[in-house]
């Protein structure tokens, strides 16, 4: 029977875990190729023992949020430029408010394109409507279509 340690020794052990690339891309359904593009890309940068690289809690956190920002919408360039951030104030101040200015503008970019969207679907349906009065018009069967 094993007990559970404590907390924070727990804690500290999840800390200094080293991972392999194959676990990450694995955790999070990625590939080892793609892992590879965001080091070259300078997004992570894992220790490496000989060819084996070798990826810290702190390499997997900041992969965690790498993913989460490209599915968010944010570029490569802003997703490093955010990460950045935390190497310059460790608060983590700095890049929450960045984080937030950033987050706002997606916002608005993304309501305007809805927006967009909107009028053009609006566009659509009026185009399909005397599409089909045109149709009923000349005495074809819409229902077959």
């Amino acid at each position: 029977m094993s007990v559970a340690a404590p907390a924070s020794t727990q804690t500290q052990r999840d800390l200094q875990r080293i991972y392999s690339i194959a676990e990450l891309a694995r955790e999070f359904g990625i590939t080892a190729r793609t892992i590879r593009f965001y080091e070259d890309e300078g997004l992570i940068k894992p220790r490496r023992q000989g060819l084996t690289r070798l990826y810290s809690a702190g390499d997997r956190t900041r992969l965690g949020w790498i993913l989460r920002g490209k599915r968010l919408g944010f570029s490569l360039a802003e997703i490093k430029e955010l990460l950045d951030l935390y190497q310059v104030d460790r608060t983590g101040v700095q890049q929450l408010r960045e984080l937030l200015r950033r987050s706002r503008l997606h916002i608005e970019d993304l309501e305007r394109r809805r927006r967009d969207l909107d009028a053009h679907i609006q566009e659509f349906r009026e185009v399909e409507s005397q599409a089909a009065t045109e149709l009923r018009k000349r005495g074809i069967d819409l229902a077959k279509d």
